[in-house]
């Protein structure tokens, strides 16, 4: 039995597969979850961003946490967010080579995307 997915990458705009990814997960507009079962995308639902206020940078987390989420795929991210994503043992994982959110989603269908590297993080956070 597989284990079930749900990818998070955030998104520009409306989000879904077509929508541009974020540069930078705590200023999105909104998360595309990208459910994988089997090694292929069973659903795609589009989630919002709250607004990035004082202490904010661990609400992403609970609120991707609250949607199942086990995986996010960012271009950017800051330390004490990644640690709340590793504290609740959600898979960070980076790219900055495919700024297509589908595009992203097939990179880590295809086991061609990384877990982050810590030294990766974003200053100032």
């Amino acid at each position: 039995m597989s284990e079930k997915v749900v990818l998070a990458v955030p998104s520009v705009g409306e989000g879904g597969l077509d929508a541009e990814r974020s540069g930078h997960f705590g200023r999105c507009d909104c998360f595309t979850l990208v459910e994988i079962e089997d090694g292929s995308v069973s659903a795609v639902r589009v989630i919002d961003n709250p607004p990035h206020v004082e202490g904010g940078c661990l609400r992403p987390v609970e609120l991707l946490a609250s949607h199942g989420v086990n995986a996010l795929m960012v271009a950017g991210i800051g330390a004490r967010p990644l640690a709340g994503f590793n504290d609740a043992g959600i898979a960070v994982y980076f790219d900055v080579e495919r700024p297509i959110v589908g595009d992203a989603v097939e990179a880590f269908l295809a086991g061609e995307v990384e877990l982050i590297d810590p030294s990766y993080v974003c200053g100032g956070h």
